[in-house]
């Protein structure tokens, strides 16, 4: 009976009662409760590791551009490799591999 008498005297207390009704809303009904938060710091790690990433890609970029500016073999072969350009006197085959196709196609 004692325990009793003690939660009702607890439930009386109106300040109590409204601390636990605002500590309940803010955990789980509001707009930016708990799980909420969570996923947003998760997702904020992903895009961390992702900028991170990206500035990598940037800065590996940024190191072929100047190659390509300052040295004329480079150039050259880069022209070749992605745009298949030749020489006048010169002719280009391009081969492609049968078993990427043959994945490719499985895939869909």
């Amino acid at each position: 009976m004692n325990r009793l008498s003690f939660f009702v005297s607890l439930f009386r207390n109106k300040y109590l009662v409204s601390l636990v009704v605002f500590v309940v809303w803010i955990s789980f009904f509001d707009r930016n409760d708990l799980i909420t938060q969570w996923d947003r710091k998760q997702e904020l790690k992903k895009l961390e590791i992702s900028t991170s990433f990206y500035e990598d890609e940037i800065a590996k970029t940024k190191k072929d551009l100047t190659e390509l500016n300052t040295n004329p073999a480079i150039m050259e072969k880069f022209a070749r490799e992605k745009f298949y350009l030749k020489r006048p006197n010169e002719e280009i085959f391009v081969v492609n591999d049968s078993t990427e196709e043959k994945k490719a196609s499985s895939l869909q």
